[in-house]
């Protein structure tokens, strides 16, 4: 082979091992969701891959012209070419068991991710030894070719990591941007056959070429994930954006916001006046706790972090009326989704925010009544929206009678996140309350966590209840009577600088596993 072509070759590896890293991780998202783990698992596996195929390529390297570049990067692009269609069926049994027992997500997703990446990973990873043998002329410049080798190759790499994220997925999607990095191995094979005389190779390769070219729209198509598990609700839109992956379900007249893993809906909107039958129905007990020298008990303005679909936002409208909101989503796109599926724009009152929701806090210098934190990426809380410096930066935004209040997810056994997000809110609030969704015989669902700034008994809670006569706030504390109570003074406190959120979640994962 000539040395342009090894060259070539090269930086063709490089560029196709980060681009798949970078793209695996987004196809793994609207079924595993975009938690550490998985890209810890993504990049452990690459590098574990990457390693194996350099020892597989250091042995090939003993004898050979270049025609295992050429076969290495044919099997690679077949690999990577078939990758998404390969990983639907798992990823879809996979989500169905994590429906039933959707804790399970780490095992998941590591036994997903590795049997997804190795076949291309270890061919891919061949590549660099078998350069460095065929541009060796003699031992005493083979250090000096095994580092431009590896400096070229990680170049490459550099490329790889960015044109997926800002050129491919977002113009092509997933499973088109897999589709292109295979037939850059095949076509890259192709010119190794061609040049080597391989007509062996050069056949196989041009015709792989050709079929994967020809079938290309016929599973590219259609829904990523399509239905639920349950076969109940049909896909009205979903897509991919820097964020999350986002899709919008609808069953009979609800609309639910699935984003990313796709088991907890982040947003549901029923019709009507009643009420979402979640945890978001709790949501519209927390003015409840303030004071009882108010002769209203309507907020006067709300702060909701996590708007998502606006499902929150929705109940205060309907049982408050016109009050002033503000909603602060991350991500632009959920904010779209919401005006167009889930109705935002007919809360006159409410005006969004793309962005972080502490660094809004950081900035503003609104104060509010209440302020509403729901910003899950299941089964995890972002951590720095539970710590003793975000909720001080919360009080110093909330006016004198003001109440925040956290969504957090428990199980039927383990209530060890719950207590911690309590404990370090204690260190900020006078007050602290929990408020348990029931679980009726679920084995996980939520808690609110409620801090109010001034000292409140919860007497005074039932007090403001009475005189009341909101129907929905007297339906919800029907709802929560005998489920309200003062958190233990111990447990966890979460800071900035030491917030083991995952650690937490982990073994609550792991209790309820041993629970099951």
């Amino acid at each position: 082979m000539s040395r342009t072509l090894v060259w070539g070759v090269v930086m063709c590896g490089g560029y196709l091992a980060l681009a798949a890293e970078i793209s695996l991780a987004r196809l793994l998202r609207p079924w595993l969701g975009d938690w550490l783990g998985v890209w810890a698992a993504v990049i452990g596996f690459v590098l574990l891959y990457l390693a194996l195929g350099n020892w597989l390529g250091g042995r090939w390297s003993r004898r050979g012209d270049g025609t295992r570049m050429g076969w290495a990067l044919w099997g690679a692009g077949i690999g990577l070419y078939l990758l998404p269609l390969i990983a639907r069926p798992l990823l879809y049994a996979a989500m169905v068991g994590m429906r039933e027992y959707n804790l399970t997500l780490p095992a998941v997703a590591l036994g997903t991710i590795g049997l997804l990446l190795a076949g291309p990973l270890v061919l891919l990873g061949t590549l660099s030894p078998l350069a460095v043998r065929l541009l060796t002329s003699n031992e005493a410049h083979s250090g000096e070719v095994a580092g431009r080798v590896l400096a070229l190759s990680t170049l490459a790499s550099l490329a790889g990591a960015f044109t997926p994220v800002f050129v491919w997925l977002p113009w092509l999607g997933t499973r088109r941007t897999f589709a292109l990095l295979g037939l850059l191995a095949l076509g890259m094979a192709i010119i190794v056959a061609l040049h080597l005389r391989h007509r062996r190779l050069l056949i196989l390769a041009g015709s792989t070429l050709v079929v994967g070219l020809l079938s290309l729209s016929l599973w590219t198509g259609g829904p990523i994930k399509g239905v639920d598990p349950d076969g109940r609700a049909r896909v009205l839109y979903e897509q991919a954006s820097a964020y999350n992956f986002i899709q919008v379900l609808e069953w009979r007249d609800e609309r639910w916001l699935r984003l990313n893993e796709g088991e907890g809906l982040h947003s549901v909107w029923r019709p009507g006046p009643g009420l979402s039958e979640g945890i978001w129905d709790y949501f519209l007990l927390a003015p409840l706790f303030r004071p009882a020298d108010h002769a209203d008990i309507r907020p006067q303005k709300v702060l909701i972090i996590g708007l998502a679909g606006g499902t929150a936002a929705t109940l205060y409208y309907r049982a408050f009326g016109p009050v002033p909101m503000v909603g602060v989503e991350l991500d632009p796109e959920v904010l779209k989704v919401g005006y167009t599926y889930f109705y935002l724009g007919a809360i006159p009152t409410l005006r969004t925010v793309a962005g972080d929701g502490r660094v809004y806090l950081t900035l503003t210098e609104e104060t509010f009544d209440v302020v509403l934190v729901d910003a899950y990426r299941p089964p995890y809380i972002p951590f720095h929206l539970v710590t003793v410096e975000f909720f001080d930066l919360v009080r110093q935004r909330l006016r004198e009678d003001g109440v925040v209040a956290v969504n957090v997810v428990r199980t039927a056994t383990d209530r060890e996140l719950v207590n911690a997000v309590a404990h370090t809110m204690q260190q900020v609030f006078p007050t602290v309350y929990i408020i348990d969704e029931p679980l009726r015989g679920a084995p996980a669902g939520n808690s609110l966590v409620v801090g109010v700034r001034q000292p409140v008994p919860l007497t005074t809670f039932w007090e403001n209840v009475a005189r009341s006569n909101n129907p929905y706030l007297h339906e919800m504390a029907r709802r929560a009577r005998g489920y309200i109570f003062v958190p233990p003074k111990e447990g966890i406190i979460f800071r900035d600088d030491r917030a083991p959120v995952e650690y937490v979640v982990h073994r609550l994962i792991v209790t309820y596993l041993l629970d099951f």
